[in-house]
């Protein structure tokens, strides 16, 4: 592999070990996402994502559903955090992110997930996905550093809800290669009423804003597998609520229509969505014409489209397959 990741650099140069301490001092007063419950997580305060300072593996795998170009041929290797900063009602992982009791027994050490960040290598993926990093993005940046002592090399992709703080992704600069953010409303109300959520869009924008910044709109590639760059996703909700239109024209005029984003149509009512009507059944095929004509609409012409088939194929199985919820 001749790409070298960016935190090998900060590795060497002593800066990876300073971040990884700054990071996790954070944790005694905790702003690790915009709700900035500000509790001593150190010292088993919990918060809204109801998480201490030691991270939560739920699952680790190798890969194969993510976009093509980060799944390849030998699948992303993908660790899946319990617990979240949102509280999503439709959450398809939901087994995972909203069942703080039983994942607490799913707590590591920083020495073992970076052993696990080793083991994916040594499997042979091409990348470490960090899925829902966000809430233990103050305590992830350790277990990197320890992994990059131990021979780690591969890019790391901060796979994120959107809902991310300033001030911490600063800390991930040169640090991330490849940032996937989901950025799921162009409309903060109806962030609150399905998300649980205050100022979703506005802290989102922010948030991408300054994943933009430190790796642009270019996707870098290495033997058909990217390597560096951003992609953005966007689940296409019934009855609009997502707001796509709000989405994509921020994306196109104040970030760049060259942005890759990655549209999905996996939507499927899950978790607690029977409690609302609006969100209760699935995608129809004209809201998923109308967003794709969106993305023509404001020149957003570089990307991925799921095919809508894919809300029947796209369903883990936490509680039964830890090992493999996905069926890969």
């Amino acid at each position: 592999m001749n790409f070298i990741p960016s935190y090998i650099k900060l590795l060497q140069n002593g800066e990876l070990k300073t971040r990884a301490e700054i990071a996790y001092a954070n944790l005694s007063s905790c702003t690790s996402c915009p709700r900035y419950c500000k509790v001593d997580r150190i010292n088993d305060e919990y918060g809204i994502c109801t998480s201490g300072h030691l991270p939560i593996v739920s699952s680790y795998t190798p890969h194969f559903g993510e976009e093509p170009v980060l799944s390849g041929t030998k699948g992303a290797g993908n660790i899946f955090f319990g617990n979240c900063n949102l509280k999503c009602i439709y959450c398809q992982n939901f087994e995972i992110s909203q069942n703080p009791k039983i994942e607490r027994s799913h707590q590591v050490s920083h020495e073992k997930l970076a052993d696990i960040m080793i083991e994916l290598q040594s499997r042979e993926c091409h990348n470490i996905g960090l899925v829902s990093p966000t809430h233990f993005s103050a305590t992830i940046l350790k277990s990197i550093y320890f992994a990059s002592q131990k021979g780690l090399h591969l890019p790391i992709i901060y796979n994120t809800n959107g809902y991310d703080s300033i001030e911490m992704l600063k800390l991930y600069d040169g640090v991330v290669d490849i940032y996937l953010p989901d950025f799921k409303y162009g409309n903060s109300q109806y962030a609150k009423t399905y998300s649980l959520v205050d100022n979703y869009f506005e802290k989102t924008k922010e948030a991408i804003k300054e994943m933009y910044r430190q790796v642009g709109d270019e996707l870098v590639y290495e033997g058909g597998v990217v390597v560096r760059g951003l992609i953005i996703r966007h689940l296409i909700l019934p009855n609009d609520l997502s707001d796509s239109e709000k989405v994509f024209k921020f994306i196109a005029e104040e970030l760049s229509p060259d942005v890759h984003i990655s549209l999905m149509s996996q939507y499927y009512p899950t978790n607690k969505a029977y409690k609302d009507i609006l969100i209760d059944r699935a995608v129809r095929n004209s809201e998923y014409e109308k967003a794709v004509r969106l993305l023509e609409r404001y020149g957003l012409h570089n990307g991925w489209i799921q095919e809508m088939e894919s809300a029947e194929t796209y369903r883990p199985n936490f509680n039964e397959n830890r090992a493999n919820p996905f069926n890969n």
